[in-house]
């Protein structure tokens, strides 16, 4: 789907497309990085180990440095109860050394060569990633980032004193995210009540509950089940030779072994469609009490649709149409109209791997009825189809998603996670170029069906924060 790289929101997105030898290369076209015939070109190649790891290497020799991404799949929804926020618990104790790297070697060598290194995790994956110049004082940085994340993926350390330090530092990120956050809370919330019952319905970085009871056990228990290397995908997009890197990866990774049938078994049974269907009770208004909002902020959800499914591309253009940008429908209605009610509104559909949430927030101008514009809202809700779809809006709505790929590529670190994403929800890291084929081929006519069916069957949840709220409402 057209991603959103804003982890708080992930848009953050199937069938697998592997080679059959770890030998054998998929190369696609003869261009790189280019938009030809209704295509984008990105030349790539892409090898299989024998012990199910992917890499996929994307040559650009414009500038002597490269990215490196590592992608897991494992997020918050492969957690059960009593252990949320292990996944992220983990992705923070990867940086905390190993056996061959120890504490601080993994961040001070790259950042001590002018390079810079991240991770996050979401519901659906893991993503460690790192751009660096391929030399530094005559060293191989490629050669040194291959060693240091081999070392992490079979030798990790969970050093209890740092686990117990490194505990303290995510139950802060937890009060910054969402206790002491009015938009983190609202997000929060909303995720809840939509997903509630299934692996969704919870909060990536975990209750404080369970963080405060995590054990050490547990998240190694996470690390053997999911950080294995047919449960990875590895994308280096920069000056690089393709083969070098895969003669570095097979000698670094190419031992290590692959899951085993229980852990196999295990992972399956948390990708059960029928675990995450919507189960929410909608038409309430849940009230939630926030000193630090003056003015009332709002989400209103519909229950979506999962990643790759065509009802989702199309809910991605009608997500466009009505909020996202100046010129959207919503607002041009509320924000720069006649008479606003908010200073600003958008909307969004969210889609994960197993299903997703459509919905529209705001905020509301200084003295303006929660109750009213809520009211005002709703109705407008019951019109919009008509009014604000048309082939004027939708063709822009194509320009758009058609820039916003080219400019995501512009970089490495950019293609690297364009080719991962794809390759991790999909199977397939060329799948951008039938995203683009489905996007054109939607009509007006299909835009308006799926709102009419998104939007007018009242299924919807609104969840509001405000410091004249009650403190215990909902």
């Amino acid at each position: 789907m057209k991603w959103n790289l804003n982890l708080g929101v992930h848009l953050c997105t199937l069938s697998f497309v592997l080679l059959q030898s770890c030998s054998q290369v998929s190369t696609v076209s003869n261009t790189s990085g280019q938009y030809a015939e209704g295509e984008i070109q990105l030349e790539v190649k892409k090898y299989t180990l024998d012990n199910g790891l992917r890499l996929i290497v994307y040559e650009n020799q414009k500038l002597p440095i490269f990215s490196y991404y590592t992608f897991f799949d494992v997020g918050g929804r492969h957690e059960s109860g009593g252990t949320t926020g292990a996944t992220h618990f983990l992705e923070h104790m990867m940086f905390k050394g190993a056996k061959k790297y120890g504490p601080g070697i993994f961040d001070s060598m790259i950042e001590g060569n002018g390079g810079n290194t991240n991770a996050y995790t979401n519901f659906d994956n893991t993503v460690y990633y790192q751009s660096i110049p391929i030399k530094s004082e005559n060293v191989n940085m490629v050669e040194t980032i291959i060693d240091m994340e081999a070392d992490r993926m079979q030798h990790l350390a969970l050093v209890p004193e740092a686990f117990e330090k490194e505990r303290k530092v995510v139950l802060e990120e937890r009060k910054m995210r969402y206790e002491n956050s009015p938009q983190g809370q609202l997000y929060l919330t909303l995720m809840q009540e939509m997903f509630t019952g299934t692996p969704y319905g919870g909060s990536v970085i975990g209750s404080k509950e369970d963080l405060l009871n995590l054990k050490r056990d547990q998240v190694m228990d996470y690390f053997k089940k999911f950080y294995t290397p047919d449960n990875a995908i590895i994308v280096v997009a920069g000056a690089v030779d393709a083969e070098e890197v895969y003669s570095l990866v097979k000698d670094k990774f190419g031992d290590i072994k692959p899951s085993t049938a229980e852990i196999k078994e295990y992972r399956k049974s948390r990708d059960d469609t029928s675990l995450y269907r919507h189960q929410a009770k909608y038409g309430r208004h849940i009230k939630l009490h926030s000193p630090q909002s003056p003015n009332p902020i709002f989400m209103m959800a519909y229950p979506g649709n999962p990643i790759g499914t065509r009802e989702g591309f199309v809910r991605d253009i009608l997500a466009s149409i009505l909020g996202q940008g100046e010129s959207s429908y919503l607002n041009k209605k509320f924000v720069v109209g006649k008479r606003p009610l908010f200073t600003s509104v958008s909307s969004h559909n969210y889609t994960l791997k197993y299903n997703g949430i459509f919905w529209i927030s705001g905020e509301l101008l200084a003295g303006k009825s929660l109750r009213s514009s809520r009211q005002k809202l709703i109705k407008e809700m019951s019109r919009v189809c008509e009014k604000a779809i048309d082939e004027r809006s939708l063709q822009k709505t194509k320009n758009q998603y058609l820039i916003g790929y080219i400019q995501e590529i512009e970089t490495n670190k950019g293609v690297a996670h364009f080719l991962g994403m794809r390759e991790n929800y999909f199977g397939d890291y060329s799948y951008y170029n039938k995203e683009l084929e489905i996007y054109n081929s939607i009509s007006v006519d299909e835009v308006k069906k799926s709102c009419h069916e998104l939007l007018d069957g009242g299924k919807h949840l609104f969840v509001s924060v405000w410091n004249k709220n009650p403190k215990k409402g909902r």
